[in-house]
């Protein structure tokens, strides 16, 4: 749990985690490569929304892929990023228990 507090410890990478929670709401006005339910968010659309470098951007996704927070997803040459929302459900009942 230690690096997922980590993880969302950074406004950046709390907000993006935010944003991958809705991303037709959040990415509708990028035009999609591929699905974004099924295989997430193109890494490209993340960082124009961010408004970060790519570098940061693929650092903060690294990071919260670690964490067991997003699920990473190939297209072509691109990296598309998604919620793991069961292991997101498991984070959340473990910190009411625990805590």
């Amino acid at each position: 749990m230690i690096e997922v507090f980590k993880a969302l410890g950074n406004p950046a990478r709390l907000q993006i985690m935010r944003w991958l929670k809705d991303p037709e709401a959040h990415f509708g006005e990028y035009e999609p490569i591929a699905d974004r339910r099924s295989v997430g968010v193109c890494v490209t659309h993340i960082q124009a929304k961010a408004g970060l470098a790519q570098s940061t951007v693929s650092s903060y996704m690294s990071t919260l892929e670690r964490a067991g927070l997003v699920r990473p997803t190939r297209v072509g040459k691109w990296t598309h990023y998604r919620r793991d929302e069961e292991r997101v459900a498991q984070l959340a009942r473990e910190i009411g228990t625990s805590l």
